[in-house]
């Protein structure tokens, strides 16, 4: 990559070099299968599965997960740099075996024993795929209070979930999904919801449809009816979902950032080739003083919105409370995509919008992480409510942000 300053992973050169060795493995054998892999069916699958015995073989498989579990061990802190190189492709992160790091991280702080050995070991080898399923077609995503799925008891034990969900990441082939459902209380209340762990092969789970996201592939509509739950399956406290939610979705938040950063960047890295090998009657786009606006402008966003989510990966890597920081680096990140990759479509002209390039996708992520994973207008309330509080007449003195870690150049 042309213009790439990141944190250092670790801050040594063999972190800078595992970096370099992840960009080289998504540029090189992940980015020339995206449009099959877009495709999904037999063919996607045996891609995927060549791209995975291909990263193990590169010593690449895994690198966030527990070793002790069959990953690369990598803590938090460090996995940052390489996150956001995996995440330049969609398909990175599944290729490199990190796509189930939320899943193994949530399991493992609160699943129950049976779950913790039956399926850990299998979600870090990418035996099992899994989905998280938490939004609900008539029911404001901000208000997970207002969640309409159940889970009563069952007679013997266990619980019954009936419910929909919808906009499910990966919910066409996974083995497994954890569903938010109301176990007590009534719609409205904080208390009495639950997560379950549920087998997608459990009768009265289905698929409803695939749901595209501007008219490309997208997630998934999902139903329960009456699908029987093992009491064991429970994750967490029951009626304290939101407290494990919560957890998972600061570290999925920040995730998320560091990817779509990695997909800017590779918009960035594409506009400033179309600039400097397109020619015309007057010279190199290059030449052009708008062309070099959109150049600065973008260059500007990438590094004005980078280190706010390094920062977040930090704070959330060391268990501190990250709540300003997550939202922050997601809307930063998000609006940092779709302005990077929208300049690159512009320099680009008519073969920006074609099946030539990945400008269109990269455009089409960056429009919807400013809606999903919570909405920017979410993350503007949010964020200015915590720092006002702290500006309170009776607020304790704030504690001071975290410093960021060494920027070194790449």
């Amino acid at each position: 990559m042309t213009d790439h300053d990141v944190p250092d992973a670790g801050g040594d050169r063999d972190a800078g070099l595992l970096r370099k060795r992840v960009e080289a493995f998504v540029r090189d054998r992940v980015f020339p299968c995206e449009s099959r892999l877009d495709a999904g069916g037999p063919v996607a699958a045996e891609l995927r599965a060549r791209l995975r015995a291909e990263a193990r073989e590169a010593g690449l498989w895994a690198l966030p997960l527990p070793a002790e579990l069959g990953g690369g061990g990598l803590p938090l802190g460090a996995y940052a740099a390489l996150a956001e190189a995996e995440g330049a492709s969609d398909h990175g992160p599944a290729a490199l075996g990190s796509a189930s790091l939320l899943d193994v991280t949530m399991l493992s702080r609160h699943g129950s024993p049976r779950v913790r050995a039956e399926y850990l070991t299998r979600l870090v080898s990418g035996e099992l795929r899994a989905c998280y399923a938490m939004t609900e077609p008539d029911v404001p995503g901000t208000e997970p209070a207002l969640t309409a799925t159940r889970a009563e008891p069952r007679t013997g034990g266990g619980w019954s979930v009936t419910g929909r969900k919808w906009f499910v990441s990966h919910a066409g082939d996974a083995d497994l999904v954890t569903v938010l459902a109301r176990t007590s209380g009534s719609p409205g209340d904080r208390d009495g919801l639950s997560l379950l762990l549920v087998p997608t092969a459990s009768p009265g789970f289905r698929v409803v449809r695939e749901l595209p996201v501007l008219g490309a592939t997208g997630p998934y509509e999902i139903a329960f009816d009456g699908v029987e739950v093992a009491a064991d399956q429970l994750v967490g406290e029951p009626g304290r979902a939101l407290a494990v939610a919560g957890e998972r979705l600061q570290l999925g938040r920040t995730l998320r950032a560091l990817r779509w950063i990695g997909q800017a960047q590779r918009a960035f890295d594409l506009m400033c080739g179309r600039a400097v090998a397109r020619r015309g009657v007057g010279g190199p786009l290059a030449d052009r003083q708008l062309v070099r606006q959109h150049v600065f402008e973008a260059l500007l966003a990438l590094r004005t919105a980078r280190p706010l989510v390094y920062e977040a990966m930090a704070l959330v890597a060391e268990g501190r409370d990250a709540h300003v920081e997550v939202g922050l680096a997601k809307t930063a990140a998000a609006r940092t995509l779709q302005d990077v990759a929208d300049r690159a479509v512009q320099v680009f002209g008519a073969a920006g919008l074609g099946p030539d390039t990945p400008l269109p996708a990269l455009f089409r992520t960056g429009r919807t992480a400013r809606i999903l994973d919570g909405p920017d207008e979410q993350h503007v309330s949010s964020v200015a409510r915590r720092v006002l509080r702290g500006h309170a007449p009776d607020a304790a003195t704030p504690s001071p942000p975290l410093p960021l870690p060494p920027v070194t150049p790449v």
